[in-house]
């Protein structure tokens, strides 16, 4: 048998953190072994499949190294902040991004680490005494599907890439993989039967404790789902963008002609997750009152400090991994202030802000004229002028976090701007004036203010964003709340994503009806009227008309995803399917929100632009480019068209 020394295969990774909460994930090995001694060792068996498991990405890490959440428009660094990662993610935002810029995460070169053995272990891994053979079929139906998963994940950020899963074997030299892209279809036609042929060699759930987190049944149907609808959008589903992008050989790489089958194919698998997932006991989560009702504000807070275990059903992709720097820590670094030991430089953009619905279900603000200013909804009830005179009290909630007392929102003082949102607002972005709960006081974002020293660690357009802080959680004291889950994957992205692709599909009432259905559920969680298509009056106390076309559900659709999946990666991968980064103001101008120089609270409350804060886009940046430095070593590699 051919020999492999561990410097490649053990080594490698066996040092990174623990994917799962196994102990075995926790021993290093060895460092000079052969491919028998790692495959005939139980603990050894199982810290490949660890390794395999490492490359997932980390929620956490979406501001950081992977730079999701940022690089579109939902959160915003204070662009004083000098640390290396950002000086890559800087690129993307002045518009200096170019082919030889390294991405801060590579997956280039790490996800095809995490595949090959992925397939080594499927090839090599054998029944060994504490390992019975139906664990292994397991384990290896476990790297079956890791290995789509980074297959996809490279597609859906490179696009058509060397697809070459046949020759990821031992026996290969690294040479003969040396090849050009793979055609986009093509890799999703094949990924499409390998996710599907392997959900049926998957548990739905598991039973055991310490087998919380491994791959199921509903982690490969979801994975599935959101690749199929990704392959039915704008972006890839006959844009003539790319009829020109081709191999050296000239081989077409996205097909130029749309085609709606896509998005029925992108439905059905849609619906069968859900499906699926709710025989195996998946659920939204929702906090109730004590008489039964919901209590919207505790349901879209405590969806991100709920573990499965706790009662949280909604999780179908869970991250079980140390739950530190790399995850929540690092992420809350940026949002807990100074005061408390951390660098309180993560807002939000005021476009996000806008984006929150009413209390009463209406949007707002429906666009921006020419000069950046919003055009507001009249019928919503939406202010920009002056401030409450009482406190805002709701009887749906205990939630305390408004004013320090439960059922209050808003102190009385608020700018209107922030008076009568919805719930998900107020568990999503801090203000100035909103309740600091560590602190005991409201916000003070006002220039020399408590939470904005006017350096590096201040928020640069007068908010935090607030979604997925743990309002008692103090970094000075080391005091964290860690009875908390993070995830790739939960129920409420199956329902919207299905809402989408069903109303794609099918052009028909039946098929606005289904979408519907599944984005109401989400917008009754929030403490929101339904959409009907059906003849209601504007004041009416449950139900809010909707045309009955697609582009009118499509709208409410697109909207709601807006709000509802803020910090969880989802939006910049919106973003891009949709083809709409051109058509968003704050990625492609100034940075638009509250002065972060005044000091006087009579001229804080005025939209304005930051100039230091300019976005350039360029159409180029809807796939990440591939190093110039890899071209070199592939002749046979093309890059990314607009590069």
């Amino acid at each position: 048998m051919k020999r492999l020394k561990s410097k490649y295969l053990v080594v490698a990774a066996f040092a990174l953190l623990s994917f799962m909460s196994c102990d075995f994930l926790e021993k290093e090995p060895d460092t000079e072994l052969t491919m028998d001694i790692v495959f005939d060792d139980k603990n050894k068996v199982e810290g490949v499949l660890g390794y395999v498991y490492n490359g997932l990405p980390t929620p956490g890490d979406y501001t950081h190294g992977l730079g999701w959440s940022v690089w579109g428009d939902e959160l915003v660094w204070n662009r004083l902040v000098n640390w290396g990662v950002l000086s890559v993610q800087e690129r993307l935002f002045n518009g200096t991004w170019n082919v030889a810029t390294a991405p801060s995460w590579n997956m280039w070169n790490e996800y095809p680490k995490r595949i090959r053995h992925a397939y080594l272990f499927q090839e090599k891994a054998h029944e060994i005494a504490g390992l019975p053979q139906e664990t292994i079929d397991r384990m290896k139906a476990e790297c079956r599907y890791l290995a789509c998963y980074y297959w996809w994940h490279l597609t859906e950020n490179y696009g058509p890439i060397p697809f070459i899963p046949e020759m990821f074997s031992t026996d290969v030299p690294l040479a003969e993989m040396q090849k050009a892209r793979t055609s986009f279809d093509d890799i999703v036609s094949y990924l499409d039967k390998e996710l599907l042929a392997v959900s049926e060699l998957l548990p739905d759930k598991y039973t055991a404790t310490n087998e919380y987190g491994h791959a199921t049944s509903i982690m490969a149907l979801t994975t599935r789902a959101r690749m199929l609808l990704f392959a039915a959008s704008p972006l890839v589903n006959g844009n003539s963008w790319y009829k020109d992008w081709t191999n050296v050989d000239g081989s077409q790489l996205f097909s130029p002609v749309y085609d709606q089958q896509k998005w029925i194919k992108a439905a059905e698998a849609c619906k069968l997750v859900i499906d699926r997932a709710e025989a195996a006991g998946h659920a939204l989560f929702i906090a109730y009152n004590k008489d039964g009702s919901i209590d919207p504000f505790r349901s879209t807070r405590d969806l991100f400090f709920t573990t499965e275990s706790a009662g949280n059903p909604e999780i179908t992709f869970p991250m079980t991994n140390d739950l530190g720097h790399t995850n929540f820590e690092g992420y809350e670094d940026l949002c807990i202030t100074p005061e408390f030991g951390d660098a309180g430089c993560l807002g939000v953009y005021q476009g996000l802000v806008d984006a929150y619905f009413m209390s009463n279900g209406l949007p707002a603000i429906t666009g921006y004229k020419a000069d950046g200013n919003p055009i507001i909804n009249e019928e919503s009830g939406y202010s920009e002028e002056g401030f409450t005179t009482e406190v805002t009290k709701r009887a749906d909630t205990s939630w305390d976090e408004g004013t320090g007392v439960a059922g209050e929102v808003t102190p009385a003082g608020i700018w209107k701007m922030y008076y009568n949102r919805e719930p998900r607002f107020y568990t999503s972005v801090s203000y100035h004036g909103s309740w600091y709960k560590v602190a005991e006081r409201p916000f003070d974002f006002l220039c020399y203010g408590k939470d904005n020293n006017h350096q590096w660690n201040s928020p640069r357009n007068g908010y935090l964003v607030r979604r997925k802080v743990y309002q008692g959680d103090n970094s000075k004291n080391g005091i964290w709340y860690r009875n908390r889950t993070e995830w790739l994957y939960r129920l409420g992205t199956s329902y919207l994503d299905y809402a989408e692709a069903v109303n794609e599909a099918y052009d028909n009432a039946t098929g606005r009806l289904e979408a519907l259905k599944y984005l109401n559920h989400i917008r009754l969680r929030a403490g929101l009227r339904q959409y009907t298509i059906n003849a209601v009056a504007a004041n009416n106390p449950d139900y809010i008309h909707v045309d009955n076309t697609q582009d009118a559900i499509r709208n409410v659709v697109r909207m709601e995803r807006r709000v509802e999946f803020v910090s969880e990666g989802i939006r910049w991968f919106d973003i891009r399917r949709w083809k709409i980064a051109e058509s968003i103001p704050e990625m492609n101008g100034y940075l638009m929100g509250l002065d972060w120089d005044c000091t006087d609270i009579n001229n804080f409350y005025k939209r304005v632009g930051d100039p230091e804060h300019n976005r350039v886009w360029k159409k180029a940046y809807y796939w990440m480019n591939i190093e110039i430095s890899e071209l070199e070593k592939n002749p046979n590699l093309v890059q990314a068209p607009y590069w």
